[in-house]
């Protein structure tokens, strides 16, 4: 209760310290000195045209310096441990520019986007058409930036941030303890610790196998049972790389396991032990903010050299997709938005495909984690403005706290598809954690919810929803630490021109005022046009699924969302804020979230979005769950794979919907010909363009796709 207490009161501090009630400084957090490595023509992205206006790519580094006593800064976990000399905290912050050649011909609009995993996003053609500026800068110090230190950055490589570890004041290192996993993994050969693509960013103190506690597990179900955990012997394994060539003990190695026995693809094996250096990862809030904030308003840095877009930013948006947009949500809820000379830095934010805040700020983070088991992302308030959340025991708070107080709350955009209600956790965002009512947004927000698609969106076209013309006969591939198969080929409903509507809006809100289109997503309460609400419990029956040809009998499809389990991390560590330090690995599982999903129609696909071609004239059931196959990497059998959607498509003709008991009606029934298809691709274009969610251009390039397509030809 006294570290609950402690929590309230360091987030009413920090609110406190936004409104500026604190001794006033004129020292700021700064970039002072860039580096231009790189200044080349920018490439054509592959089957697009060359854009009228030419463009060059600019790569280079970013030095910072952040002063850990200014209220910006100070929210920081373990900066204070991370002071050079004389009080400073420096960081290295690579970025890349795509920009006109001739400045004369830029839009005056900057995107700043956040790199995912060290990757910067292909800058849109039609974004390059306008004369806008991309500018994307690192943010994640655990990457490969503090394992391969470098000279120069390219706009060929990935992104990556320098940054300190934390120190004791007296100069000793800064212990703790730390958890990593392996799955999916077989044979004699030694394996990595691994969150989602990179390195665990943590090494042990001791190789001594006694100073650890290895563990193997046969299973864990979606609620976080665990199931047939054993205990391996101190001298069946190492902290050593082994294969066939050098075996077990192996060479010794602080990143990998060995073996004595070998992996066993069918259980997943975990590891507890004392590291040491903690990154000080928070700092990759404050160089974000500060890269953005000196491209968009500096004239040169302290050595006098030029910032080569200076002046020409009138407007800007940060933008991230899927962790990088949980970094957005994240860096806003932690009043970032903030610049040290005052003001705001962005004047738009669109978290894509991102229904929660990054767990970065806190001392032995992984910010590579999707929200498996054990992984941090989903404490704390998800949801926009104030609300309580009597389920966790915290108090009534929003992302937009800070922002609001500070006045550097920007106008902002999110949308998402339906694997981030199975797959990542998002619907208490919209309900709350007891999920009792629609929770409100504010006018600055509009969320647009793009139903039945996973992850980004699928292929589009028509044809690929066609057994034998273009639906892959493969099933689709579960991404990051699953490594399995879905049991459903890919679901192919697209997110791009929905996306290149959302975009025209965004930036007309932004650069004149013009008000987008209302939000849409599912909700408890029946909105305008509806008979009853479009969000219900998570499970078959509520959301009314029907029984569906292709699904295995034995899995209760679809109950088996990933729910928001509640977690004790430790007394030091503040659940509002993701900050602080875990003292508990992993951490014991408090209790389960009731979770929600939208309902389906009599087919199947989701109802409560925005319009959608595809989904308005549908060749198949679209789901944005599927299920792991059993196989080579056996340990996910029966579970969400991970955040890829599946499909089922419609029989032909009635007879083969029969044979196969198969409910919904044949393409046959619904359409009866090729030209009733192409009639009802029209009609869906001209409802989603009237809406405003599909440009004309969009519209017209659909119609004549249908029109080529194989679909009852």
């Amino acid at each position: 209760m006294l570290h609950q207490k402690k929590n309230h009161l360091f987030h009413a501090a920090l609110l406190a310290s936004a409104l500026g009630m604190t001794v006033a400084t004129t020292a700021q957090a700064r970039v002072t000195k860039i580096i231009i490595d790189e200044t080349t023509p920018m490439a054509v992205e592959k089957g697009n045209t060359a854009p009228a206006i030419a463009y060059e790519t600019i790569a280079g580094r970013a030095f910072g310096e952040l002063d850990p006593k200014l209220p910006h800064n100070a929210l920081i976990q373990d900066i204070e441990l991370a002071k050079d000399k004389d009080g400073k905290v420096r960081y290295v912050a690579s970025f890349v520019i795509h920009k006109p050649v001739e400045l004369k011909n830029a839009s005056g609009l900057l995107w700043h986007d956040v790199p995912n995993r060290g990757r910067v996003y292909p800058f849109s053609p039609r974004e390059q058409a306008l004369g806008d500026i991309l500018l994307a800068s690192a943010w994640q110090g655990d990457n490969s930036g503090n394992t391969r230190v470098r000279p120069v950055n390219s706009a060929k490589t990935g992104q990556f941030l320098e940054v300190p570890v934390a120190r004791q004041l007296n100069g000793d290192p800064v212990t703790g303890e730390v958890f990593g996993r392996i799955v999916n993994r077989s044979g004699k050969s030694s394996q990595p610790l691994i969150v989602q693509s990179n390195p665990l960013p943590y090494k042990p103190v001791s190789l001594d196998t006694s100073k650890s506690t290895l563990t193997s597990r046969a299973g864990e179900g979606m609620h976080g049972q665990v199931i047939d955990e054993v205990r391996l012997a101190d001298s069946d394994w190492a902290w050593g790389k082994c294969d066939d060539k050098t075996p077990f003990p192996g060479t010794p190695d602080a990143t990998q396991i060995c073996l004595k026995e070998g992996f066993d693809p069918k259980r997943l094996y975990q590891v507890v032990f004392t590291a040491a250096d903690p990154y000080v990862l928070g700092i990759g809030f404050a160089a974000w903010r500060d890269v953005g904030d000196f491209f968009k308003n500096a004239t040169q840095d302290e050595a006098g050299t030029a910032n080569p877009i200076a002046g020409i930013a009138k407007h800007s948006i940060g933008r991230g997709v899927s962790q990088s947009g949980n970094f957005l949500r994240g860096w806003l809820h932690l009043g970032f938005n903030q610049a040290e000379r005052g003001g705001m830095v962005h004047d738009g934010m669109w978290p894509i495909i991102a229904g929660r805040r990054i767990a970065l700020n806190f001392r032995w983070a992984q910010a590579d984690g999707v929200l498996e088991l054990y992984q941090a992302g989903s404490e704390g308030p998800q949801w926009w403005l104030p609300h309580p959340d009597p389920v966790r025991g915290l108090p009534s708070a929003g992302i937009l706290d800070r922002c609001t107080a500070s006045n550097t709350c920007p106008k902002i955009v999110e949308h998402f598809g339906s694997a981030e209600v199975w797959a990542l956790k998002l619907t208490p965002e919209w309900v709350g954690t007891d999920g009792k009512q629609d929770l409100p947004l504010p006018n600055t927000v509009r969320r647009y919810y793009i139903a039945s698609s996973h992850h980004g969106g699928g292929a589009g076209g028509f044809d690929t929803s066609l057994p034998g013309v273009g639906l892959p006969k493969t099933p689709a591939v579960c991404p990051g630490n699953n490594f399995g198969v879905g049991i459903l080929p890919a679901n192919p409903v697209p997110h791009t021109e929905t996306v290149n509507a959302i975009r025209v809006h965004f930036r007309d809100w932004v650069m004149k005022g013009t008000e987008p289109p209302p939000s849409r997503y599912p909700t408890l309460a029946a909105q305008p046009g509806e008979q009853s609400g479009t969000l219900a419990l998570a499970n078959k029956k509520d959301i009314g699924f029907p029984t569906l040809p292709g699904l295995r009998p034995t899995v209760p499809e679809p109950d088996f969302i990933m729910s928001v389990l509640d977690y004790d991390w430790g007394p030091q560590f503040n659940a509002l804020d993701v900050s602080g330090i875990p003292t508990k690995a992993p951490p014991p599982i408090k209790q389960v979230l009731k979770m929600y999903a939208p309902k389906v129609d009599q087919d199947g696909n989701e109802l409560g979005g925005v319009p959608v071609v595809l989904l308005d004239a549908p060749l198949g059931t679209y789901l944005g769950w599927n299920i792991t196959a059993d196989g080579a990497k056996p340990f996910h059998k029966d579970q969400i794979c991970n955040y890829v959607g599946g499909m089922i498509p419609f029989a032909r003709t009635a007879a083969e919907r029969q044979a196969n008991q198969d409910p919904r009606l044949s393409l046959e029934e619904r359409y009866g010909s090729h030209e009733g298809y192409v009639a009802a691709v029209t009609k869906a274009t001209e409802r989603a363009a009237k809406e405003g969610f599909l440009l004309p251009i969009d519209a017209a390039a659909l119609i004549e796709k249908a029109k080529e397509s194989k679909v009852l030809r």
